[in-house]
């Protein structure tokens, strides 16, 4: 079977997802020409080469619809005969991008491919795609009377029945920032990110979403997000410890992956960075929604033949604490390979641009570590989740 290889792999920094934000002001389709533009600059390859373009996208209405991927192709300049689509897998959205580039790199489909995602949160809201209307659950009230919570109840359910305390949970989170701000002030980001330019004329490349100033104590002062009367008697065991301190925030992003066949890349004189090694994908409970990185990481191990602790890096998305701790106990973890530079609660969670943003900060960790193995997997709305296992060359 054919290699399906990383040649390399950006992002651009982070920006808060409101109004006011760093990359508020710049319109989604430019936020990912520009990304996959100097993706591709960057490594002197001729555009006309590509075999497809994958994005993924959660909030496709509005700056985001009509399929971005393909606007944003345009937009970049890229020949007309560059094709592209858009998918949605939720918060997973590009890293199955990355999966289905080089899934088609294996199969013989693709030569090169770029998976790529994007969010401006700012601009297409969470939940703007039934802002106008529309039940998108209603068929399911049969197998589901009671109704299917959002995810802020799946992360509140996650905690309780894995006895995480408020402690616990914003202990990890100023974790996060300590490690995301001291990465941050080594520079060591610099290499995975593209300056994008502001319609002020500055230049963005530094993730905003950081706080350096952040302690589990200052966390500990906010308040639940989530607390509702309803879901407390439908879910008596909660302790309603989610707080916007210990959850991701609201992100504005894109990233992307230049994916190609080992041949291909050798012919074009470009090196491989790391190689595509195991995939999976799950569906979990829908309910708790957010626990099927643990399956999913089950089976990824499963089929790669590899145990928890060949892995020299793990990250494990901070969609909110208790995803990342939850999973850390399932596997009795080491803790220092757990989002070691930080995750999405410091860098933040550009929905689905967030998939390869991951992976850019993992592959540029293990190559700065020396490390073999890498493995990232991502909880998604509507219970699924991805896991990925790349091999650094």
């Amino acid at each position: 079977m054919t290699t399906a290889v990383i040649v390399d792999i950006v992002r651009t920094a982070s920006g808060k997802g409101k109004p006011g934000g760093a990359l508020s002001g710049v319109h989604p389709v430019d936020l990912l020409a520009r990304t996959i533009g100097r993706l591709v600059e960057r490594n002197d390859l001729d555009p006309g080469l590509l075999d497809d373009v994958i994005a993924g996208c959660v909030g496709q209405v509005g700056d985001q619809a009509l399929n971005i991927g393909r606007s944003a192709v345009l937009r970049a300049g890229f020949p007309e005969s560059i094709p592209a689509t858009s998918i949605d897998r939720q918060c997973g959205s590009s890293q199955q991008a990355a999966h289905f580039a080089a899934q088609g790199v294996m199969a013989g489909a693709y030569d090169i491919a770029i998976a790529c995602g994007v969010e401006s949160m700012s601009r297409v809201p969470m939940g703007s795609s039934v802002a106008a209307g529309g039940d998108p659950f209603g068929p399911l009230a049969e197998r589901y009377p009671e109704g299917l919570p959002h995810q802020g109840i799946g992360a509140e359910l996650i905690a309780a029945r894995w006895k995480l305390t408020r402690e616990d949970l914003d202990a990890f989170s100023a974790r996060s920032h300590d490690r995301a701000a001291a990465f941050t002030s080594e520079g060591a980001f610099t290499s995975e990110i593209v300056p994008i330019t502001l319609p002020d004329g500055s230049v963005h490349t530094v993730d905003e979403t950081v706080r350096a100033s952040t302690t589990a104590e200052g966390l500990g002062g906010l308040r639940s997000a989530f607390h509702n009367e309803a879901y407390a008697a439908q879910f008596p065991e909660i302790g309603w410890h989610i707080t916007p301190g210990n959850s991701s925030p609201l992100t504005d992003g894109a990233s992307a992956a230049l994916i190609m066949s080992e041949e291909k890349a050798v012919a074009l004189g470009l090196t491989p960075r790391a190689r595509f090694h195991t995939f999976a994908v799950t569906g979990s409970d829908p309910i708790t929604m957010l626990d099927g990185v643990i399956p999913a990481t089950h089976q990824a191990l499963k089929r790669s033949g590899l145990s928890i602790e060949d892995i020299d890096a793990y990250e494990v998305n901070e969609a909110f604490a208790p995803v990342p701790l939850a999973w850390a106990r399932e596997f009795n973890a080491d803790q220092s390979k757990l989002n070691p530079r930080g995750g999405a609660i410091a860098l933040g969670h550009p929905l689905g641009g967030s998939g390869t943003r991951i992976l850019a900060t993992m592959l540029h960790h293990l190559e700065a570590t020396g490390g073999r193995y890498g493995l990232q997997t991502m909880c998604e709305g509507g219970g699924m989740a991805n896991a990925t296992i790349i091999e650094r060359l």
